[in-house]
């Protein structure tokens, strides 16, 4: 790879992935997405006038950084920039990771449609680069404005352009999904019309963190009891590091809602965000000891991000989950049918 040289479009998004799969720099990785987004617009003749003169900094979006990678690309080199990430790149998590291979799809994605920073087509062709055999799109519910949640009608608009996605990827599936706000009193986000019609539902508390633990208790169960609820996305709401500070867990009685989503079937999501590592430690081995089924999940808002899978798979690892457990390491079609249990 350190020699493939590719056009200047197609450098410009392996930079932006390369950036995203280490985390921490998503406005620079957005920068060089953008900057893709420019060159796209234009045909080629009209990218080689640009070269020509030596212009390409003079195109609004790009900048100093892009523009020379934008250059080297054009003329038949690998950029420096991108040379240097692809050699920097390697395993987020050291020594052995084996469950990292069982890994068949992610059921916790955002796309451009909410707070994504990607189309789902890029989404989709990185989960298939990465050699996974499904993926389900999962943007915001509604309630969730600061994330530009999805309404009705955008949810079904979405909804339409994933099959119309998945019909022209032969041996690919990709899921339509959402990640709905679990409501205070355990409702879900989400008119039926919005709901019914999806593959999968991830269900996550993102308000009122600060509950007291039994009337938390009772909110989770409430939204895993219901049958459109198939995942508890990152179940204490903590955040350990990051852009957007820290944030201590949500308080809750982790048996009693862990032993329902044992009984109603509902997978307890390991986050596989760097910032988030949710559920902790301790609570991951409850769950494991429980016999829970587990989703390991990137929660990814980036095509990079796809590879945080390589944290929760050392997690799950590390309390002794194996594949069979682990609904995000089964065939598209077993996930279909445990997503569609009850319904």
């Amino acid at each position: 790879m350190d020699d493939e040289v590719l056009g200047p479009i197609a450098s410009l998004r392996e930079a932006a992935r390369l950036l995203e799969r280490r985390g921490g720099q998503a406005r620079r990785a957005q920068a060089f997405r953008r900057a893709a987004e420019v060159l796209t617009s234009l045909d080629a003749g009209e990218r080689a006038e640009v070269d020509a003169r030596g212009g390409w900094r003079d195109l609004p979006g790009i900048g100093t950084t892009t523009a020379r990678v934008i250059a080297e690309a054009h003329a038949g080199r690998v950029p420096a920039y991108l040379a240097d990430l692809r050699a920097s790149d390697g395993p987020l998590v050291a020594g052995a990771n084996p469950l990292l291979a069982e890994i068949r799809g992610d059921l916790h994605t955002h796309t451009a449609w909410s707070d994504g920073s990607s189309m789902l087509e890029e989404m989709a062709l990185e989960a298939v680069r990465l050699g996974r055999e499904w993926l389900a799109i999962t943007d915001h519910s509604a309630r969730l404005r600061v994330a530009n949640g999805l309404d009705t009608t955008r949810r079904l608009a979405q909804l339409a352009r994933i099959r119309e996605l998945d019909a022209g990827l032969p041996g690919f599936t990709l899921f339509a999904g959402a990640e709905v706000d679990i409501l205070n009193d355990g409702s879900l986000d989400g008119e039926p019309a919005a709901l019914d019609p999806l593959d999968v539902v991830v269900a996550s508390v993102h308000s009122t963190l600060a509950l007291d633990a039994d009337a938390m208790t009772a909110r989770m169960v409430t939204a895993i009891a219901n049958p459109r609820t198939n995942v508890l996305g990152h179940c204490t709401g903590r955040l350990v590091a990051g852009d957007r500070g820290t944030r201590p867990p949500s308080r809750f009685d982790a048996e009693v809602v862990f032993e329902a989503c044992r009984q109603f079937g509902v997978a307890v999501e390991i986050n596989s965000r760097p910032e988030r590592r949710d559920p902790p430690d301790d609570l991951l081995a409850l769950a494991a000891e429980m016999g829970c089924l587990v989703a390991i999940d990137t929660d990814a808002h980036a095509p990079g991000q796809l590879g945080f899978s390589e944290y929760g798979a050392a997690r799950a690892a590390s309390v002794g989950l194996t594949a069979a457990r682990i609904v995000t390491c089964w065939s598209a079609d077993e996930v279909r049918g445990w997503a569609g249990r009850g319904r």
